[in-house]
């Protein structure tokens, strides 16, 4: 298996679905809601469609938000496996804020080896694979190879020389043990920075090296953790279980992941 050259595929997947996510950001688009009441919009579904594209030419099986209903006897046995979350921070595309994102994740038995999120709004990279490290790039293009784009991106994390304690918390969800992880650090550290961002820029942040945590004590899915799990994982931070410290892992019956902190 190529790594380097799937490597290349996702990022370039995660690229040209944010250009189409581009294209209905600056249209007067329809918002629908999903089951869950969620929203959903046709940025979502052309992003996805774009990245399937893309990523069924490496023959390799996609689980993605917009086609999570693959029974857990068709996928337990996947080795390997892309995971996809098209438009990360929808409610953050319909408020037109810019802090959404694309996710690209590949798991290896239940782990990230390589994630890619894309800022579209900001034309930021981060990219991170086993073995080469985390970092972050300005890139609206297409890639021809990995070794260029490493040698003009930033690695994570970088050296802000910050003095302060910064903790990373969601625009959209707050819950009383985020909130009491806050009062928790202010007592250890005194005053303390929190920093609201939308979708998985928060993984982001820490990997950045720009916030020193980021405690998730409400639902999310495997989809919105696992390429910033692998750029955060790469950048020499962990994310780990709420109450046991284990990292999480992917590819379960229940594809809903447990409370997690990223430090």
């Amino acid at each position: 298996m190529n790594f380097n050259e799937l490597f290349k595929i996702a990022i370039n997947a995660s690229i040209e679905g944010g250009h189409a996510i581009m294209e209905v950001y600056a249209s007067n688009f329809e918002v629908e809601q999903k089951e869950d009441q969620s929203p959903l919009t046709l940025a979502d579904k052309n992003c996805n469609e774009v990245i399937e594209r893309i990523l069924a030419k490496t023959k390799i099986p996609i689980l993605s938000e917009e086609g999570a209903k693959i029974p857990f006897l068709e996928r337990k046995d996947w080795e390997y496996f892309w995971l996809v979350d098209p438009l990360d921070g929808t409610k953050e595309f319909v408020k037109r804020n810019g802090e959404f994102t694309v996710n690209i994740a590949m798991i290896h038995k239940g782990k990230p080896i390589l994630g890619v999120i894309y800022v579209p709004v900001k034309q930021e990279l981060y990219f991170a694979m086993e073995g080469l490290g985390s970092f972050k790039a300005s890139r609206n293009s297409v890639i021809c190879n990995i070794e260029s784009l490493v040698a003009e991106s930033d690695r994570l994390p970088i050296n802000y020389n910050r003095n302060n304690y910064v903790v990373v918390g969601s625009r959209s969800h707050m819950s009383a043990e985020t909130q009491e992880f806050f009062e928790d650090k202010k007592k250890e550290y005194g005053q303390i920075e929190v920093m609201a961002v939308g979708s998985s820029l928060k993984i982001c942040m820490v990997a950045e090296g720009r916030a020193d945590a980021y405690p998730r004590y409400a639902p999310t899915m495997e989809w919105d953790t696992g390429a910033g799990h692998a750029i955060a994982k790469m950048a020499g931070f962990a994310v780990t279980q709420y109450d046991i410290s284990n990292e999480i892992v992917y590819n379960k019956e229940d594809l809903l992941n447990p409370w997690f902190l990223v430090n």
